[in-house]
């Protein structure tokens, strides 16, 4: 009997073992399970005919080498991207695929909301959309675009029209509200480049828009139409996460508040979780605060409302982020790394150990640019290869630009943003309680050894049932 014991608990020693030596390492491993969903060489669009695009192209309103895409978006089967002005040769500088009619990978885009929307009406004055970094599609059948106004950012840079949002109906494609945003809120070096819209009350909705040149936070209310600028330290960047190396070129950027991603909360409001580009640490305010006119544009009074979460570690510098509603897994786009990531909001931790590596590639996700999560709970990525656009060129017999994806339950699972695993700590826990030494001050009864042997037996086998039982639930 005594060998028996011993075999017992030499088994429940291995699977403990196995347990350990095995679980942490998976967890610790992302199953990579984004798919290419559609990529390009070039983009190219659907033009009114074959003689309208060789028109575009024998004019140069269209040049094939200049246009890159930079925001994404899905609302329903249409996934829209926005294409900025960096240089001349922009024909359409938002657009979008039909993602029912898509039959290619690498498919034309249709101009949005048409063609005459980006159209100069004449030379003195603007198209209706002229250079859009980020939109954003509401629960309220919205489109929010965030137009810069600035054409040839890389090249002859020209202001064609102050910084504005513009807000579309999608279920006609009617263009609702322009909204310019004061000259109190565009600074010496403002750049708006990223939005964020919460619209838990349709009529009383509030966007956000990043300032990352001269660092601030607008706020809008559509229900009173007017807007506020928030400052904060906290916007700025960090002079030491100012330097970025991807796929072998060297650069330095001082961008600041850039990565905005909202998570409602139960008392009505939101959590605003922000970081500036050029920075690694994550910080969150509630919008009750900035919500406030009055107290938002307080800064010695609200300054202590901005909290720290925490570092995502060497060359954690964050682009954009996403919250997905359901799991409240944030994601964001690291383009030092080449990879998506993502926490868990319900984390108190923000360390290095509580992200989550969705997706790594130097191929695939060479400079990510966009996150977003749709309604039917997709993530949808955009690589675009963006610092080789800026700084040398593309090569058109490269595949260079990407849209990935996959559901939000396959790209968190196995991660630290996994929603159905229980933590490993509370398994090690819960096996401690079973086969630590009772410390009970009750003498035990009299019995035989045999008797002591059999419920030393019983005790080991009911750990390992129970050692069983749990890692079946986990």
């Amino acid at each position: 009997m005594v060998g028996g014991c011993s075999r017992v608990a030499l088994v429940l020693a291995a699977t403990v073992s196995c347990c350990v030596l095995v679980i942490l390492p998976h967890r610790a491993l992302a199953n990579d399970n984004l798919r290419v969903a559609y990529q390009w060489s070039e983009i190219d669009f659907e033009f009114a005919s074959a003689a309208d695009r060789q028109e575009a192209l024998a004019s140069k309103r269209y040049i094939p080498a200049n246009v890159i895409p930079v925001g994404l978006e899905v609302y329903k089967k249409r996934l829209f991207l926005t294409l900025p002005r960096w240089k001349d040769g922009i024909p359409a500088s938002l657009a979008y695929i039909n993602l029912n009619e898509t039959t290619t990978q690498s498919p034309r885009l249709h101009p949005y909301p048409s063609w005459s929307a980006h159209r100069r009406i004449s030379e003195s004055e603007a198209p209706e959309i002229v250079s859009p970094f980020r939109i954003r599609a509401d629960r309220c059948g919205r489109l929010w675009v965030l137009d810069t106004g600035v054409d040839e950012l890389l090249g002859n840079t020209t202001v064609s029209s102050p910084t504005s949002l513009l807000v579309y109906d999608l279920h006609n494609d009617n263009l609702l509200r322009r909204y310019t945003f004061p000259a109190d809120h565009l600074k010496e070096n403002s750049f708006y480049a990223n939005i964020a819209v919460e619209d838990t009350v349709c009529e009383d909705t509030f966007a956000y828009a990043a300032d990352l040149g001269s660092p601030g936070l607008v706020v809008y209310s559509w229900k009173q139409q007017e807007s506020w600028r928030v400052k904060h330290h906290y916007f700025h960047p960090d002079p030491l996460a100012g330097n970025y190396n991807i796929s072998g070129i060297n650069f330095q950027w001082d961008d600041g508040l850039f990565g905005i991603a909202l998570k409602p909360q139960p008392d009505g409001y939101s959590t605003l979780y922000f970081h500036p580009l050029s920075s690694l640490n994550e910080f969150s305010v509630s919008t009750k605060v900035l919500r406030n006119q009055t107290y938002a544009t307080d800064a010695a009074s609200n300054y202590h409302e901005f909290k720290v979460l925490g570092s995502r570690g060497p060359n954690g510098q964050a682009g954009v982020a996403f919250v997905d509603q359901k799991t409240g897994v944030i994601f964001y786009a690291l383009p030092n790394l080449n990879a998506v990531t993502c926490w868990k909001t319900s984390n108190r931790a923000y360390t290095i150990k509580s992200l989550g590596r969705v997706y790594m590639s130097t191929v695939d996700m060479v400079f990510p640019n966009d996150v977003k999560v749709d309604d039917e709970s997709n993530l949808w990525v955009l690589s675009d290869r963006l610092h080789q656009y800026m700084y040398e060129s593309l090569n058109r017999n490269d595949t260079n630009f990407r849209v990935l994806t996959a559901t939000v339950k396959d790209a968190i699972q196995n991660t630290a943003c996994d929603t159905n695993i229980r933590p490993l700590p509370d398994i090690i826990t819960n096996l401690g309680d079973i086969l630590r030494p009772s410390t009970s001050t009750v003498a035990p009864k009299s019995g035989s050894s045999d008797a002591v042997k059999l419920q030393s037996i019983f005790g080991v086998a009911t750990a390992l049932a129970i050692l069983v039982t749990m890692l079946r639930s986990y």
